[in-house]
């Protein structure tokens, strides 16, 4: 009689699946993840929302509001209601792709925030590929020329900047190319409504500048420190031996084996963009998101808050597990082993 055949547990199987695709699972886990923090990061600005000092109706009506006129708006607003009402109908909207009414100027949230959002995206993107075509490309050439008087130029140069904050970066630009030295550039970044950034190339030289000194410094320090361990290992001294070129060297042997590392920093970057625009947006008055939350807190415009909060959780989510995905892809031996 033949022996029985031994069938794999579903366990087994689910882990012989996990070993044969790690990019998936990485995926699904990461999705699922980025879902339940998308539903605390809810779940927390709306409790932070309702527990600002004031009412929301009154912030809208006024002091002249009158007793009747305050409950009248309490309850357009829902704000009688139980806050789990409240937030059940806030999220039941959002999922459903409604995210409110402005109450500091009576208009769609999405409407009214759709090309801030624009405005943000374009000096986001501009920044972070400059920084790191600028930045990547330094940390190569510093690596490959360790320990000169360029290498620990670049080093010193990268150090003094990172230890300053992003409105100290912003004034000085200001002072030197607007206002006290060149008068080359416009102070203020205000892009005119009904028009695209992209049509006033001027008006972003000054912030992108500004977001790109303030983190090129980390992508080059972490890139050199990469390509330096890359360098160093036995494969690129066995590509030495062969006689190959530095350039060779340096780009097909050394730089892939330190890409992981480079594409870590370069989403912690990104990441580092949304929140470093509030700053640069509001020194240059820029149109943007940063600026957009400064004016939704200041006027206590609850749904245009929570919505700017949601859009920035979703771009930290989206990156994060962008970043992981392409940094699994970019090495085959966290592949191999995971």
């Amino acid at each position: 009689m033949n022996a029985a055949v031994a069938v794999p547990s579903r366990a087994a199987r689910l882990r012989a699946f996990e070993r044969q695709h790690p990019v998936l699972r990485l995926v699904a886990v990461r999705v699922l993840t980025g879902v339940v923090t998308l539903w605390l990061v809810s779940v927390v600005v709306f409790a932070a929302t309702q527990a600002l000092p004031g009412n929301a109706a009154y912030a809208v009506l006024g002091r002249s509001a009158t007793p009747a006129r305050l409950h009248a708006y309490e309850r357009l607003l829902h704000l009688n209601r139980p806050l789990i009402d409240q937030y059940g109908s806030w999220i039941g909207g959002v999922l459903g792709g409604h995210f409110g009414t402005s109450l500091a100027n009576n208009e769609s949230v999405s409407a009214l925030i759709g090309p801030r959002v624009v405005n943000s995206a374009v000096l986001v993107a501009l920044s972070g590929v400059i920084s790191v075509l600028i930045a990547v490309t330094l940390g190569i050439l510093t690596a490959a020329k360790r320990d000169t008087w360029f290498d620990h130029s670049a080093s010193v140069v990268a150090l003094a900047v990172i230890a300053l904050p992003e409105f100290v970066v912003a004034l000085a630009l200001v002072i030197l190319f607007a206002v006290l030295v060149l008068h080359a550039l416009p102070a203020v970044s205000a892009i005119p409504p009904g028009s695209y950034p992209w049509q006033n190339l001027n008006e972003l030289i000054l912030p992108v500048a500004t977001l790109v000194i303030v983190i090129g410094p980390y992508t080059f320090r972490i890139t050199r420190g990469a390509m330096i361990d890359a360098l160093e290992s036995d494969h690129v001294e066995m590509a030495r031996l062969k006689g190959l070129s530095s350039r060779r060297i340096l780009l097909v042997h050394a730089f892939p084996s330190a890409l992981p590392a480079v594409i870590q920093v370069i989403g912690l970057s990104l990441l580092y963009l949304a929140g470093g625009i509030v700053v640069v947006e509001y020194v240059f008055d820029y149109p943007g998101l940063g600026a957009a939350l400064v004016d939704a807190v200041a006027n206590r415009d609850i749904p245009t808050i929570q919505f700017l909060v949601l859009t920035l959780a979703t771009f930290y989510v989206v990156v994060n597990i962008a970043t992981d995905v392409i940094a699994l892809l970019a090495s085959p031996r966290r592949r191999a082993a995971s």
